[in-house]
């Protein structure tokens, strides 16, 4: 590994790459913090399939393009005098410091949950009128429910016990039955919604990511489906001419696989 001397060269020599792009490549000069944009959101759920897939070599390279999307990002707030690269890092530098005054203060904490208990206190003192407002509007929907209860959390609006957690998921799926059997679409949208939220906040309480939860079924699900669709191929019968039980002999296959 790189000690700090050849960390900062290497550094140094991204930043250079980056004005020399921006000098002389026709689309690096084109672009905007708007055209950037969801490149940046592409760039990032690339290093998220990275870390999912445990593949260390290609989370080296997509935080490598996370990292030159940061620096494209303060090279073009350089060029209108906003802020530069120096600006960004002693941002966070500041806000690190202020926000673990029990590693550059006096604040004594006992564990993690002290740590995040006074991270949100910080930001309200801050100036925030409200500990939700960290939780970006854009961010999928099972992000945004899990970052919301975890923020709440923080600042104890909280169950005590996992078991009260998933009394509340029993409750939510009567409700989601009983409009069910009512048929009024509306309200089991609404209710469905309460029960995906509640499961979310049970994943909470067993220490589970709920989205790294659902990718890995996800993955799981299309690694057994194509290899259904690689013996219809080779029975060369078509899915579609395939019965349910038909397929569910290649499902269980690929299940003990």
């Amino acid at each position: 590994m790189s000690d700090k001397t050849a960390q900062l060269k290497a550094f140094e020599r991204l930043l250079v790459i980056m004005d020399e792009l921006r000098e002389q490549c026709p689309w690096d000069k084109k672009q905007t913090m708007e055209s950037l944009r969801h490149l940046t959101i592409e760039e990032v759920y690339e290093l998220g399939d990275a870390i999912l897939d445990n593949d260390l070599d290609e989370v080296k390279k997509e935080l490598g393009d996370v990292l030159l999307h940061i620096v494209f990002y303060s090279k073009i707030g350089s060029e209108t005098d906003n802020f530069d690269i120096a600006d960004v890092c002693n941002s966070i530098c500041d806000k690190l410091i202020d926000r673990h005054p029990h590693i550059y203060g006096d604040v004594k904490v006992e564990n993690e949950e002290d740590v995040k208990r006074n991270w949100e206190q910080l930001k309200l003192k801050e100036g925030k009128k409200s500990v939700l407002e960290g939780v970006p509007k854009s961010l999928p929907a099972m992000v945004k429910a899990n970052r919301i209860q975890d923020k709440v959390a923080g600042v104890g609006f909280d169950w005590e016990q996992p078991e009260q957690v998933f009394e509340k998921v029993e409750e939510e799926l009567a409700e989601l039955k009983a409009e069910i059997a009512k048929g009024n679409q509306d309200a089991i949208e609404s209710e469905f919604g309460d029960v995906l939220f509640s499961m979310i906040n049970y994943a909470r309480f067993l220490k589970i990511n709920p989205e790294n939860a659902l990718e890995r079924t996800n993955k799981k699900f299309i690694k057994r489906f194509q290899y259904l669709e690689s013996k219809s191929k080779a029975l060369n019968k078509p899915l579609k001419d395939m019965t349910l039980s038909e397929m569910d002999v290649f499902w269980e296959e690929a299940k003990s696989l």
